[in-house]
């Protein structure tokens, strides 16, 4: 992601469209004989053909704040090796083109360098994103690392599972499951926080459970999941004292990158 929208470490001469990122994703993998097919997932239905940004108009003003995650599972069995470079490619990105700041950001990588991406800690700093974000606000987590899948385990799957995280620690807490993710952070951010999240990581599509998708060369604009049961999900949002993601309300808005 970082090669197509930061090659060179410039910013892209021309204003790619939100349609245009997907594709030219997807044309990449495609190129490297990969299967997957990137996805856009928000909370709203809205044109793809807009501009990719981060930082929306009108929200200039607002703090910027990011948590960026990398996890290579060094010594372990399914070790990575380009997720620390991923995390650093990303700062330099939101840094130099979209005006982020390092002192608001949180950095989990396991390179002994920065806090270890386990868990608790990943959880932990969306919670505290979550807790310091203010209306007018934006918001971007990206994760790098392995995603998985589990049976799910509360009956809101149409194909029988959770789409996870996984940790640095998983052996020992487990994987972070799409709900947990939609409760932690999702839900309870503000009124007027726009949230992008960029997760590159397998089974990754939906893994904030939001009910609109969009998939290059697959569907035209977004598409509301099939039997999509806002019902619980609300019930969540009165249960945490939050409110709820207003799926018409583009000022409160909430997206993955996958």
């Amino acid at each position: 992601r970082a090669v197509l929208l930061y090659a060179n470490c410039r910013r892209p001469d021309e204003d790619l469209s939100f349609r245009e990122v997907l594709q030219r994703i997807r044309d990449i993998l495609s190129s490297g004989k990969y299967t997957q097919i990137p996805q856009l997932s928000s909370s709203r239905p809205f044109n793809v053909a807009t501009p990719f940004e981060l930082v929306p108009k009108g929200k200039e003003g607002g703090t910027r704040r990011a948590v960026l995650i990398g996890i290579n599972y060094v010594g372990m069995k399914g070790e990575l090796s380009g997720c620390h470079n991923d995390v650093h490619n990303i700062k330099d990105y939101i840094m130099d083109v979209w005006g982020f700041r390092e002192e608001n950001m949180t950095i989990l990588l396991d390179d002994g360098q920065h806090k270890l991406p386990t868990r608790a800690n990943i959880l932990g700093a969306y919670n505290q994103l979550v807790e310091d974000s203010q209306p007018g606000d934006v918001c971007f987590c990206h994760f790098s690392g392995h995603g998985g899948m589990l049976p799910d385990d509360n009956g809101d799957e149409d194909d029988g599972f959770d789409e996870t995280l996984i940790p640095l620690d998983f052996k020992q807490t487990g994987q972070i499951r799409d709900d947990d993710l939609y409760k932690i952070l999702v839900v309870p951010m503000k009124r007027g926080v726009t949230l992008t999240c960029l997760y590159d990581c397998c089974h990754s599509g939906t893994v904030l459970d939001l009910p609109y998708n969009f998939r290059p060369g697959e569907t035209e604009e977004f598409e509301e999941e099939a039997n999509f049961q806002f019902g619980p999900l609300i019930s969540i949002a009165a249960g945490l004292a939050a409110t709820c993601i207003n799926t018409n309300d583009p000022a409160n808005s909430c997206c993955t990158v996958s």
